[in-house]
């Protein structure tokens, strides 16, 4: 079924629509906010792996996802709210009409500004339906704009990882090339900003409206402009819902600042996220690590208080181990790598590939191991990691260190890492792992 939208008969049923669309508004909220409480706890859990993992691009995804659901879930909420008053107000005019000011029986001054400022009972009503179907609107609105922002982050990382720092490219032209895009972006990034805050000023006048149409058509694909354009110029010719388009930004900033502040009790102490001498997380050990969104940070071991003859160290895996690992042996690292996202529909390997995986693969673990050491105080211990699987089903390195001859009392595990800068040839030493724990024999 088809109309044009020229028709007067596809006018009439968008202005039925239009009076009913409250109903939907309604349905919509109702089952998008169930659905985005319950997505949180997911999103956050798959945030927290990702962030542990040290995989940006699903946490940037991620972050988006959250940011997106925390703004969506506000304006939803705030819409309901708002549909129920006018409902409200809509069951009041029903049995008690419009106000009747003179049966107040106030004073003359006070039923004069009262008819100023309220006017009428269904003007009222009228402003709760506007603001009720903007808030809607907006709220899709907004989402695209976050995605906006997030793709001109993209772009930035992009341009400074594949251009600038491609050391596969030569370095004069990719030097060149990569600050030609990164000005172009930052005077568009300026530009856009300019026009949205000054309602389309750039647009209005002769030369500036030149020199911005090639940053407005380049970021109107860059940030997907083309599939919402409709709803901002919308929102743009109407002197209301300008008003609560801007109202709404600084709302947000508001909410950003109140979410983050925090109450600081000690001049000196604070919660750490790392284990060292000063500072005990408990993230590093497992048996604290009972709730679905607590993970490991970096190592773990079986518990504060060890009664057991032995040290259980888990070593958690991530890209920059990798990364540290070719660094450090550059032998190994492949041509193509595979590492990102990848699809298992059709998987075909040789026996002969997966027999040099497998050579590969013991001798990466050689690297990993020659890399790190262990330390219980002073004493280095000459274990080797294996790889395997915690309970949380994160892919990682695990040992175990004999401590049955350590006096009791508290002790401290150090993980040092050997480690290569780029563009530098000397190894050096850091300290990547402290873990404290007292021993005690049973």
């Amino acid at each position: 079924m088809s109309f044009d939208y020229q028709s007067h008969n596809f006018k009439k049923l968008l202005d039925k629509l239009q009076q009913e669309s409250w109903q939907l508004e309604l349905l919509i909220s109702g089952f998008a906010i169930f659905g985005l409480i319950t997505a949180f706890p997911e999103i956050g859990t798959a945030m927290s792996i990702a962030e542990n993992d040290d995989q940006y691009i699903t946490f940037s995804f991620l972050l988006i996802a959250i940011v997106a659901c925390g703004i969506l879930t506000f304006n939803l909420l705030i819409h309901v709210i708002l549909r129920g008053l006018w409902i409200g107000a809509l069951g009041l005019r029903y049995v008690s009409g419009d106000i009747d000011f003179e049966s107040l029986n106030y004073h003359n001054k006070f039923t004069k500004y009262l008819k100023r400022k309220i006017v009428s009972f269904d003007k009222y009503v009228a402003n709760l339906e506007n603001y009720c179907s903007v808030v809607f609107a907006i709220s899709f609105l907004l989402i695209f704009y976050v995605i906006s922002i997030f793709i001109i982050c993209l772009a930035f990382v992009g341009n400074a990882m594949y251009i600038i720092s491609n050391d596969a490219l030569p370095e004069t032209p990719r030097t060149i090339i990569g600050v030609i895009i990164l000005f172009f972006i930052v005077f568009g990034i300026l530009f856009t900003f300019i026009d949205f805050v000054t309602q389309g000023f750039l647009k209005k006048k002769k030369w500036l409206a030149k020199i911005y149409f090639p940053f407005y058509w380049v970021f109107s694909y860059l940030t997907l402009t083309f599939l919402y354009r409709p709803l901002v110029y919308n929102f743009l010719d109407n002197k209301f819902t300008r008003k609560i388009s801007f109202f709404l930004v600084p709302s947000y900033i508001a909410i950003l600042f109140l979410i983050s502040l925090k109450y600081n009790n000690s001049n000196y102490l604070s919660k750490s996220r790392l284990s060292n001498d000063k500072y005990v997380n408990n993230r590093y050990y497992e048996n604290y690590l009972t709730s679905e969104d607590d993970f490991p940070n970096r190592a773990t071991i079986q518990s504060k208080v060890i009664t057991d003859p032995y040290l259980k160290i888990f070593k958690v895996f991530s890209e920059s181990t990798e990364n540290d690992v070719f660094r450090f042996h550059p032998s190994l690292k492949p041509e193509n790598d595979r590492r990102g996202f990848t699809s298992d529909i059709i998987i075909y390997e040789s026996t002969e590939t997966e027999r040099k995986r497998d050579s590969l693969t013991r001798k990466y673990l050689e690297v990993f191991n020659l890399m790190h050491e262990i330390y219980i105080d002073d004493t280095n211990v000459d274990e080797n990691f294996l790889v395997t699987k915690n309970k949380k089903d994160q892919l990682g390195f695990e040992t175990y260190v004999k401590i049955s001859h350590l006096e009791e009392g508290r002790h401290t595990l150090r993980i040092k890492k050997l480690v290569k800068r780029n563009k530098q040839k000397d190894t050096i030493r850091v300290n990547d792992v402290s873990i404290p724990f007292w021993y005690y024999k049973q």
